[in-house]
Parts: C-alpha cells; structure tokens; sequence
C-alpha cells in the first residue's frame, strides 16, 4: 500500500511541478507575442534562467532511477525534489501579469494533454524509467511551453483568420468611415491619443484602445468597439518586422496616414534602419490617390524620403510650433501655418510631445477643424500614461518602452527642472546589436542632465555607466541597483539639495 501511495505522491508532485513552472514560460510566450523565432530568442539569451539550480532540480530525479536505494525512498526523494522546484519557482508578482485569454486557456489545455501523456507513460513505465521521463520532463519545461503553441498553432491560425475575415467585412459595410492611419518608431500612442481629443471636437471618432497597434489588436477593436455611429477610425499601426503595417492597411484601407517618427527600435526584428524605413512607409504606400500623408519632417530619415506630404515639426513643415517656453501652468507655444498662427497650452511636457501635438493639429486643421477651436481641448490635454507623466511627488514617470530620441527628450525635461534631479533606468532594449553603443551614447548624454543617477539592473548598466563617466559625472553620485525596488531603496538615502525631481525613464517587461 505505501508504494502505491508514494508512486501517486511522485506523479502529483511531477503534476505540480510542471504546472507551476508551465505558467511562467506561458508568460513569456505572451509577452513575446506568441512569435515562436522571438520566444526563442529569449530562450537563448536568458539561458541562467532556463539552467539554473532552481529550473534543473528534477534531474535529481533523473539520477536517482540509476541509484540502487529502496524504490519507496527513491520516489520519496523523487517527489520532494519536484516539490521543492515547484516552491522555487512559484509565481512571482508582475510588471505585466499574464492574461488569461481565451487563447492562453487552449494553450494551457494543450499544456495538460502533454503532462497528462507523461503521467500516464510514468504509471505503466518501470520505476526506474519512470523517474527518468519525470525528471527530464520537469527540467525543460520551456520546451515543453514550444511543443504546445507548435501543436496550437493550426487551431489558433484559423481561428484568427476568422476574426480576420469578420472585421474586413465590418469594414466593408462602412465606406463612409475615414481611417486615419498613425505609424512610427515612437510617439504613435500619444498621438493617437491627442489626435481624438482634436477631432473630436466635429465628429465622432473611435480610437484602437492602449497598445492594441498589431493586427490582431486592430481585428479586435473592429469587431468589439466599432459603431455605426463612428465617422472617424484612428488606428495606431505598430510593426516589428518588414509587412507588418501592410497587413494592417489591407485590412482598413486607410485614407489618410500619419509617419511619426523613424530611429532605430526594434533593430533585433527588423534587421536595418532600412527595413524600419521601408515598414513605416507601407502606410504611405497603402493611401489612395485622394488620402493625405502627414509627415515630421524634424525627422532627418522621413525627410530623406522626399514624399510629397504636409510636413510638421519643431523646425521645418507646412505647420511648425514656434517659441516655445514651459513654467508652471504648462507648456506654451505658437503654431503657424503659413497663413495663419494660434498660440496654444498645453500640461504637456517635453519637446517631442510637442511635435508630435503640431502633428495632430495638421491633421485635425486639414480634416476642417479651426485652429481657434482647438485651443480649449489642447489645454485640457493629459500625458498618455508613463510618458513624460508628472506625477504629485516629484516623479517623472515616462516608464514606457524608452527610445533614444524620447530619451533625451525626457533628459531635457529634467534639466529643466530646478533643485535635485535624479535620473532612474536601466536603459533601452530590443536595439539588436547597436543596443550597447546608443546606451552609452545616451549615457554620456545624461552626463549634462541630472545631478544623481541609479542604473537599473548589472545586465544593463555597464554601457550606461561608461556613457556618464565618459561625460564627465561624479561616479560618487553614480549607482548600479539590481532591481527598481532597490533602486527606489537608493533614493530614500540621498541626501537633500532642494525640492527632487525623479526621472524613471524605461522600466523593463518580464522578460528582459
């Protein structure tokens, strides 16, 4: 009888180890889009993850089948090792916790199938074999999370061409709806965001909600949000590889298109700055002969496209914000046209905000608005959540998804600021292999802009911390944390030297 107990013991403690490290590697195939290439890339670059002690304890299981010991000790032994690799590895809390959607719930059933395959080979296999299957099965749990989206993915890519299919036809019931498309390698949030606030003030517009700028988002704000009451579609068009904004355009067929932005994020998946270039162009390509394609021409590689376009920026374009000045009821500045100029303010913070406002501003003015009329929804305008937001104590949160020219936008913002300023981040990611130059660059850069700096994380700190001493900085007001928790720890220490301004610039996902 206790064998039997013991051998049902090690099955579930198997049962339980898998489950609890499954939920993890399903995390970070979700916050790396499910994309097989991308899931292993971060296998391959976070390797002390999947090969340390912690993830590897089941091979004690492993061992132990070659072990002469009584077979009811080896499984007691067996089943305390899965265990304790389930405690280790319990969840931990999240930046962005996992989502349980519908597609994460088919994952997780096909996840079961394969420990379910397992656990029933273990009950008919011999002991020794049997503990074998166990512990190599719960040591690469990752491979496992791949198998399962592998045997998902014919189900889960007919299923998304059906949602595909029906928001093309809710598409095509709507003829009279103008879709405005807005790419670009930063600033394709906030200025969507402004962008309905402008419009607004004449038609009914329906915006593509928070981040959901991929194909899939774009289906599922179509079939979810999408009224017949809406004559405006904002449709903010991300892209991490070459034909990811064509897809999108073949889906909403845009009339009008907005660029930017074009700098070099995302270089791990689209390769070149050329490739960035030609992506973001799609839209402009996808616009038909009576649409309108505004561009920044601030920016030196749109510029160099030499399309014909209504241009906007800080320096040159058809509409251009002049004198400039920010004191404590906001930003103001003057907007001019050519034929006309309006003085506006906003709450908004930082140069590119801006720009990228001047860009709304085009679009909304060219699409019948006055400019008189925008002023009272500029000035009411809010910073889009952890972008250059000024929050009540002193924290500059502009956590999101850094970039070098926001980067030194942000770095110019907290140089404006008088007293102490503090700059907190562990730099920018997903830059392929000119991650570490710009890092150093903008680390060299931060030199000139802020008084104290916590570097976030040893992975990520060395290129940032030769940058600011290579400008110059006090490596005495210079700090390496290992986490943000700890970081913010740092500051509670440093000393006082009048009113303190934090910029928290970037904050990393999960997976990095």
């Amino acid at each position: 009888m206790l064998p039997l107990i013991v051998k049902l013991l090690l099955l579930a403690s198997a049962a339980v180890c898998y489950g609890v490290q499954v939920v993890y590697f399903t995390h970070m195939l979700q916050l790396n889009s499910y994309r097989d290439e991308r899931y292993m890339n971060w296998c391959n670059e976070n390797t002390a993850r999947l090969i340390s002690v912690k993830r590897l304890l089941p091979l004690l299981a492993a061992v132990l089948a070659f072990i002469p010991l009584n077979g009811t000790l080896r499984d007691g032994i067996a089943a305390a090792a899965l265990l304790l690799t389930a405690v280790l590895n319990r969840p931990q809390k999240a930046k962005k916790p996992l989502v349980v959607t519908a597609r994460v719930k088919r994952l997780f059933a096909v996840e079961a199938l394969l420990l379910a395959a397992a656990l029933t080979a273990a009950w008919f296999f011999s002991p020794w074999r049997a503990l074998l299957l166990l512990g190599l099965f719960g040591s690469v749990t990752w491979f496992w999370v791949r198998v399962a989206a592998w045997i998902a993915s014919p189900v889960e890519k007919a299923i998304a061409q059906r949602y595909v299919n029906d928001a093309r036809r809710r598409m095509e019931e709507r003829p009279d709806l103008t879709v405005i498309g807005i790419t670009g390698s930063y600033g394709k949030t906030s200025t969507k965001n402004f962008l309905q606030a402008l419009l607004s003030v004449k038609y009914n517009v329906l915006i593509t909600p928070e981040n959901f700028n991929t194909t899939l988002g774009v289906v599922r704000t179509i079939r979810e949000h999408l009224r017949p009451s809406h004559q405006i579609f904002v449709c903010e068009m991300g892209a991490k590889n070459v034909g990811d904004i064509k897809e999108i355009c073949d889906l909403v067929h845009p009339k009008h298109g907005v660029i930017t932005s074009i700098g070099e994020q995302h270089l791990e998946t689209f390769g070149s700055l050329t490739n960035i270039i030609a992506t973001k162009f799609e839209l402009a390509d996808a616009l038909p002969e009576d649409g309108i394609l505004f561009l920044n021409t601030d920016n030196e590689h749109i510029r160099a496209q030499g399309r014909q376009a209504v241009g906007y920026g800080l320096e040159c374009g058809d509409y251009t914000a002049r004198n400039i000045h920010t004191d404590q009821n906001g930003t103001h500045f003057t907007v001019a046209n050519g034929a006309e100029e309006m003085e506006f303010t906003t709450r908004l913070l930082g140069a590119h905000n801006i720009q990228n406002l001047v860009g709304c501003i085009a679009v909304a003015h060219c699409m019948g608005i006055e400019l008189k009329d925008m002023a009272y929804p500029i000035r009411l305008l809010k910073p889009v959540e952890h972008r250059l937001q000024l929050l009540p104590n002193g924290f500059i949160d502009d956590a999101y998804n850094s970039n070098p020219a926001g980067f030194r936008s942000a770095l110019d913002v907290l140089a404006g600021f008088e007293g102490q300023r503090v700059l907190v981040t562990p730099g920018m990611v997903e830059l392929g292999e000119r991650q570490e130059a710009l890092n150093r660059e903008l680390g060299e850069y931060a030199a000139t802009r802020c008084d104290w700096a916590v570097l976030v994380g040893e992975k990520q700190a060395p290129p940032l911390k030769a940058g600011l001493l290579d400008g110059g900085f006090d490596e005495a007001r210079l700090f390496v944390a290992p986490t943000l928790n700890d970081a913010l720890a740092i500051l509670a220490t440093l000393p006082s030297e009048g009113k303190r301004t934090v910029l928290l610039e970037n904050d990393l996902p999960d997976n990095f």
